[in-house]
């Protein structure tokens, strides 16, 4: 797996010039605010979302104002949303430090989340970038329908393949989807190319999210995240579809009702572990992991050769080798 540093060479100095464009998006006449956003950029990521929008302008003609505007508005969309979910989660901690919510409470959280939300909208308005907006606003819309989507399905528990990818792609897939297509609109790129790189992103982002999947059930903990989180949120995560699909009835209703009584012994819910590691379940799942990574490459090398194709490729390969 090529190393983040090799990854984001192509386009270091681009990043850098990003950067100063979002930071000074988050500026405000509100002290507190100031303090809070100050707070937030304190914990940032890896910068996978930028990344994504700036290789994939340079792919498609070449880097320019637009497209710093173009990952600016992404990142202020993803920082609205983490800031949100840990709301909705009623999470302490985000990247091993303190939510927002824990140190100024959920109200001051939600408010903080909307102004970023406003102000990534301001900065497409602010120059009439109405097609960036159109972009990122349909994956707003289709981030929030896969949420209230799964939340449907964890009171029912009835969640089946086709759902779940349905939940997948919107929920997740959607915002790298949109990374790429703004990536691609800011360097002026005709249609079909955004689109090509739109799917290109979604095939990303679903092969991200069953990533994300494995790692609740993988024995070994090395990421830091708890083993079975998503069970004991009554998330029906695609290994543990696939073992669902392949059990007769009466097992079927065992494996639920441990899910729905029992998700919080640490005995039960290890054993559900250890049965998931032990049905096929995790092959499964890292099978259609490698099909979707597939799909995005066959779109990527429709591209000439670059430096920008390559680090691409070393980024898709780093979301699906990654341990945390």
């Amino acid at each position: 797996m090529a190393a983040i540093d090799d990854i984001r060479e192509p386009i270091k100095d681009h990043l850098k010039a990003f950067e100063k464009t979002f930071r000074s998006s988050l500026k405000s006449s509100v002290p507190l605010l100031d303090i809070i956003t100050h707070y937030i950029l304190r914990r940032k990521g890896k910068q996978m979302r930028p990344m994504f929008v700036l290789l994939t302008s340079e792919l498609c003609g070449g880097i320019n104002e637009s497209a710093y505007r173009a990952a600016s508005l992404i990142e202020l969309l993803h920082t609205a949303t983490l800031v949100h979910d840990d709301v909705v989660d009623n999470s302490d901690i985000r990247r091993g430090l303190f939510s927002v919510n824990a140190l100024w409470k959920n109200k001051i959280a939600v408010l903080v989340g909307d102004y970023l939300l406003s102000k990534g909208l301001l900065i497409a308005l602010d120059h009439g970038e109405y097609t960036l907006l159109k972009i990122v606003s349909d994956a707003t819309r289709d981030m929030s329908e896969g949420e209230l989507l799964q939340i449907e399905k964890a009171r029912k528990l009835d969640i089946t393949e086709e759902i779940y990818f349905e939940i997948v792609r919107k929920k997740t897939a959607s915002l790298i989807a949109a990374c790429c297509a703004t990536g691609a609109a800011a360097a002026h790129a005709a249609g079909d190319t955004v689109e090509a790189m739109r799917r290109f992103g979604q095939n990303v982002g679903i092969a991200f999210q069953i990533k994300d999947d494995l790692f609740d059930f993988d024995v070994r903990n090395l990421t830091g995240k708890p083993n079975g989180l998503d069970i004991r949120e009554k998330k029906l995560t695609l290994p543990l579809i696939h073992m669902l699909k392949e059990k007769d009835l009466p097992e079927k209703r065992r494996i639920i009702n441990t899910i729905r009584h029992h998700r919080n012994d640490p005995q039960k819910l290890h054993e559900l572990i250890e049965e998931v590691n032990h049905s096929g379940g995790i092959a499964y799942a890292h099978g259609i992991m490698m099909d979707y990574r597939g799909k995005a490459f066959a779109i990527l090398r429709t591209f000439p050769d670059s430096a920008a194709r390559r680090s691409l490729e070393g980024l898709v390969n780093y979301t699906i080798e990654r341990r945390s």
